[in-house]
C-alpha cells in the first residue's frame, strides 16, 4: 500500500507593473490570502526585474499534506 507522506506545489509567479499595479502590494494581498486560509508557504526567492514586476517562487502546501518537514509559515 502506498501513501502520500507529503506533498507541495512549487509555482513560480509574476507581479506585473501593467495598468499602475504595484507589485509589492499585489504580492502582500496575496500573502494575506494565503495566511487567511490557512495554507502553509514559503517563498524561495524573490527577484524584481528591471521593469519593475516582482517574480517569486513560492513552495505551498497542497491540500492538507505535510510538506516534507520543513519550516513554513
Amino acid at each position: 500500500m502506498r501513501r502520500i507522506t507529503s506533498a507541495c506545489l512549487l509555482q513560480t509567479i509574476r507581479f506585473d507593473t501593467m495598468n499602475g499595479a504595484n507589485p509589492a502590494e499585489e504580492l502582500e494581498v496575496y500573502c494575506r490570502k494565503l495566511d487567511r486560509s490557512g495554507t502553509r508557504y514559503v517563498i524561495e526567492d524573490r527577484k524584481t526585474e528591471p521593469d519593475g514586476s516582482l517574480i517569486i517562487k513560492v513552495k505551498k502546501q497542497y491540500n492538507s499534506y505535510k510538506t516534507d518537514g520543513s519550516i513554513i509559515f
